[in-house]
């Protein structure tokens, strides 16, 4: 199955409820101010979030539609507005061999996919240049299954994964991890963190100590720090992106688990009110089920329309 279908597949749930919000919407065969509130509240349901569903209705109303007024024309127009919007955010990442190592902090909530996204984006990376060379750090230190997850995935990638006792320092592995990578030349070093939420002061600490001691050995480390967000969060996922912008320095963002949710319009939302770069989505399990971000693939996706 090539990605797009995989992908358009993955997105079926959210691209279902707004095919049939937009028919209903098109009943009387007019794009008047009605129909327009009617599409404006269907691409609302899609969890695109109400800012940008009212630009893209209301930029209805400049389109021609020679053939005229059909579903597939409208969602064809609005497909090509979201992939407009989403052009500047899509940023696949790669290693930059001016920063050996170059150091990435992976975080986000508790079941957001972290370990699991590390795992994948290791295994497209040693796939995509097989001399890569790269270390694993189970810095969840708190959570065993995401301890023995990442030693899964090193294995799988012929990765070498470090990971302490269970509750140890994580910032401690942290260092350990990147003075091992910097003795051993290599090329690329992911990190796992916690993400117990529920405790934000103590997660904040957590990882304010993990950049600190990492600054120690590289003052440009960590290079990235990705957030992971899981899709059937919808809009919760804002405010997710909201915390941890302000415990870390957010360069990317990874949405998971588009396939388990009827909200991946979230990912307009988030793109439209931060402007972070989306470097990477999932629809499932398998380890090629995380790949780059293209917004002409993904918008087309979430209209339930052909590539």
């Amino acid at each position: 199955m090539s990605w797009f279908k995989k992908l358009k597949d993955g997105l079926s749930k959210s691209s279902g409820r707004l095919v049939d919000g937009i028919a209903r919407a098109l009943g009387s065969g007019k794009l008047d101010a009605a129909t327009i509130q009617e599409i404006e509240d269907a691409l609302i349901g899609a969890d695109l979030g109400p800012a940008v569903a009212a630009r893209l209705a209301g930029g209805l109303k400049q389109k021609k539609f020679p053939d005229g007024v059909s579903g597939d024309a409208v969602r064809a127009a609005l497909a090509d507005d979201v992939a407009a919007l989403l052009a500047p955010v899509a940023k696949s990442f790669a290693p930059d061999p001016a920063k050996q190592p170059h150091v990435v902090l992976v975080v986000g909530v508790n079941g957001s996919g972290k370990t699991t996204t590390i795992g994948k984006l290791a295994h497209r990376l040693t796939r995509e240049n097989p001399a890569l060379k790269l270390l694993l750090v189970a810095g969840d230190t708190f959570r065993a299954a995401a301890v023995s997850q990442l030693r899964i995935w090193g294995e799988r990638t012929g990765a070498p994964v470090i990971a302490g006792a269970d509750g140890a320092d994580a910032a401690g592995l942290a260092f350990d991890a990147l003075s091992r990578a910097k003795a051993e030349g290599l090329d690329l070093v992911l990190i796992d963190t916690a993400g117990r939420l529920h405790n934000k002061a103590d997660l904040m600490a957590e990882l304010a100590k993990i950049v600190r001691v990492l600054k120690r050995l590289d003052p440009g480390a960590p290079h990235d720090v990705l957030l992971v967000l899981d899709a059937t969060t919808g809009q919760n996922a804002i405010a997710q992106v909201e915390t941890f912008k302000s415990m870390v320095a957010v360069s990317g963002l990874v949405l998971t688990k588009l396939d388990g949710s009827a909200r991946g319009g979230v990912l307009v939302a988030l793109s439209e009110k931060f402007g972070l770069p989306v470097v990477a989505v999932g629809v499932g399990e398998g380890q090629e089920d995380l790949q780059p971000f293209a917004p002409h693939d993904f918008a087309r996706g979430l209209l339930g329309l052909d590539s």
